[in-house]
């Protein structure tokens, strides 16, 4: 679905932030971006959203160049969800959804009541019905993500990059927003998270791309790459996994430094 070949993008010449990153994300899958602040994380996602051009390699959705389609096309198939939104104006949460509209609207056209359909829609997939009229600005950090989430379905695109979507969240909020990922996930969106918490990626990745410096260091199953040699690598750090029963198996449940205090 959305293939990453080689890619390589600097800000100032002679300066890779990027440096030969290749992914490839097959539909209803979650692929985590793993790594210390500066490793590329946002970078490869402005790059994979069609915001910046890399200097070197390709990006293709459906195997076709993505800054072969319009801005429009683009946006209709590969969303965006940042860290941090602060809007202008207290917009009404359902406001904010129709945003995601946009793409499909004709030049100066206002949205219609299909529109509104797809957007109350959305608002229900994550759980936000009751809070349509509420304003956006009044929402609680977990609460404005699931909200920003909503407006990516009403965009109606198969790709949502996300980033760092648990950041500012506290635990139980984590766990909501990342279990509408999952869910939606199942239903075959895609999602590329750039995230800060490798325990999430834990629970929730069917694909890690653990970064450093701006190169891959490992890419595959979290299994494999979720190792405490590689994690140990990427943030500089001796990184200790803990493991507990399931069963019969004994599985990872977090990822703690080596040694830290109690």
């Amino acid at each position: 679905m959305l293939k990453a070949a080689n890619l390589t993008h600097a800000y100032a010449p002679g300066a890779p932030v990027l440096r030969g990153i290749s992914l490839t994300l097959e539909a209803g899958t979650i692929l985590y971006l793993l790594g210390r602040n500066g490793c590329g994380k946002t970078t490869l996602m402005n790059c994979l959203s069609g915001i910046l051009r890399p200097d070197e390699g390709t990006i293709t959705f459906n195997d076709k160049d993505i800054h072969a389609y319009t801005p429009t096309e683009r946006a209709q198939r590969i969303g965006m969800i940042p860290q941090i939104h602060t809007p202008a104006f207290a917009y009404t949460v359902r406001e904010m959804v129709l945003m995601g509209r946009a793409p499909h609207l004709a030049l100066f056209g206002s949205p219609r009541a299909v529109d509104y359909e797809i957007a109350d829609q959305a608002l229900a997939s994550v759980g936000l019905t009751s809070y349509r009229d509420r304003p956006y600005t009044q929402l609680s950090g977990g609460e404005r993500q699931l909200v920003l989430i909503a407006r990516g379905l009403a965009q109606q695109c198969t790709v949502l990059l996300m980033d760092e979507p648990d950041a500012h969240l506290d635990l139980n909020n984590q766990q909501r927003v990342m279990e509408i990922v999952a869910h939606l996930a199942e239903q075959g969106l895609s999602f590329v998270v750039s995230s800060h918490v490798p325990n999430n990626a834990l629970v929730y990745a069917h694909q890690v791309l653990l970064m450093k410096a701006g190169r891959a260091l490992a890419l595959g199953d979290p299994s494999q790459v979720l190792t405490e040699a590689l994690l140990s690598a990427a943030y500089d750090m001796d990184a200790e996994i803990v493991y507990a029963m399931d069963g019969e198996t004994m599985v990872p449940r977090a990822i703690v430094p080596r040694n830290g205090r109690r």
